[in-house]
């Protein structure tokens, strides 16, 4: 008899009882949807505070609102907790953990290394263990599966094992979870179609999309970043181009967008952030290492987006000589430092490069985000080294018409729609619009200067 019959029909019932571990940005919303839908879930993670401010129902994901959580805290559909036992007792144990890459741009999976080692003290014949945090094609294989099978018990006779890509999107209010397809791979068939009737549970059967391993599975999230990273690159590189021959990219856009086939817009900015699209490029073309094989194009566009803040350096040094200024103790406000609009995530947000080479060149400079209320520049981690000889504090300030008056130059790294951008323009002397945020403004003034 199948180690995983009762499993099934379990799910099938939801009475299946289900572990996340990493309840993050991917794993909060993932615990959200399965509790929504009548699973128990319990959220296990290392971070004492995050834990205890999920109990009371307090969020730290945008897209997922305190009244929401609340309310699948309360019912006790979903447990946040410290304590890794409880992953005896689940039936499915999903693995959402960061997966950075070092300071030399080679994979950081250790998270995953010890959320596998965590689950192996613990696993149980029947468990489906899914591995969700982006990574290079055959960690699920070469890394987790003999971790788990330290434990004694075989990969897909006892315990099955599946990859599946998250699909997160922060702040995006059409796509979610529930509404956007999702791709399993396990090791075995079965493992993929109890997968299968898992995810199905909350995104519909028919919106799950099978594949033939846990590898094919980890490429296809590679492949749907290093495609926006490649073309984000192209776009980046025509607007310096153009930026050169006095075009503006933004119209070249908008126009070519018109047409209703074969061409997707993309749009130029400071530089890109987030966990995927800096990092994922990286994981692939360190795999591909080892198979003799040089991703030459995709590693030149991974370096094109890392180099778009010093070419933004460069035009703010150009703008503010127009101005007969210079960088050195100007008073430069930065607009946003989260890595997209209207969230508060801001990982790998080219404001803070943007902002750490401003101070690097002694200018004095503020910042406004309402959603980052506080931020630390130049802080040291395990895969940055920051050009400050020590870290500067700062706190989001209030847009008001005195203070963006006593600005020398405004950066609009981030377009948030909160910003007030009449105040903005009417109020300040010298604005760099990166992101073509004072469109909305009609005609552009003459004190704004695009990308």
């Amino acid at each position: 008899m199948s180690a995983f019959k009762g499993m099934i029909k379990r799910i099938d019932d939801k009475t299946a009882k289900i572990v996340i571990v990493g309840i993050g940005y991917v794993g909060l919303p993932l615990a959200m949807s399965f509790s929504e839908d009548d699973f128990q879930v319990y959220g296990l993670d290392v971070r004492d505070e995050t834990v205890e401010n999920l109990k009371k129902g307090i969020s730290h994901i945008n897209d997922i609102p305190n009244e929401r959580l609340k309310k699948s805290v309360d019912l006790g559909l979903f447990v946040p907790t410290t304590d890794k036992s409880i992953i005896a007792d689940a039936d499915a144990i999903f693995i959402c953990v960061p997966t950075p890459f070092t300071k030399n741009k080679t994979p950081d999976v250790s998270y995953i290394e010890d959320a596998s080692i965590n689950i192996a003290k613990y696993l149980k014949k029947g468990h489906i263990v899914i591995l969700e945090s982006t990574t290079y094609p055959g960690t699920t294989v070469e890394l987790v599966k003999p971790i788990l099978e330290k434990s004694g018990l075989k990969a897909g006779t006892d315990f099955t094992l599946v990859f599946s890509p998250e699909r997160v999107d922060p702040g995006n209010d059409e796509y979610s979870i529930e509404n956007t397809p999702k791709v399993v791979g396990g090791i075995t068939p079965e493992g993929t179609d109890i997968a299968r009737r898992l995810y199905g549970a909350v995104v519909g059967k028919d919106n799950v999309v099978t594949v033939s391993s846990p590898t094919i599975a980890e490429m296809v999230k590679l492949l749907e970043n290093t495609f926006r990273s490649v073309n984000i690159a192209l776009i980046f590189e025509l607007a310096t181009l153009c930026h050169r021959m006095n075009i503006n990219i933004w119209e070249v856009i908008d126009a070519a967008a018109t047409k209703p086939f074969g061409f997707m817009p993309f749009y130029p900015g400071p530089g890109v952030g987030g966990h995927c699209i800096p990092v994922d490029p990286f994981y692939l073309a360190w795999k591909a290492r080892e198979f003799d094989f040089s991703t030459k194009f995709i590693e030149l566009a991974a370096e094109t987006n890392i180099r778009m803040p010093d070419w933004i350096m460069g035009r703010i040094f150009d703008l503010l000589n127009r101005e007969s200024k210079v960088v050195k103790n100007s008073k430069i406000l930065v607009l946003g430092v989260t890595f997209k609009k209207n969230i508060n995530d801001s990982r790998n947000s080219p404001s803070f490069r943007i902002m750490e080479l401003l101070l690097h060149h002694g200018a004095d400079i503020s910042y406004s985000d309402p959603y980052v209320p506080e931020i630390i520049v130049g802080e040291w981690h395990d895969d940055y080294n920051p050009l400050l000889a020590n870290p500067v504090g700062l706190k989001s300030c209030e847009l008001t018409a005195e203070f963006l008056g006593k600005q020398d130059m405004v950066i609009l790294i981030v377009d948030h729609d909160v910003f007030d951008y009449k105040l903005i323009v009417d109020q300040s002397q010298l604005i760099f619009d990166t992101k073509n945020a004072t469109k909305r403004l009609g005609a552009k003034p003459g004190n704004v200067y695009l990308l």
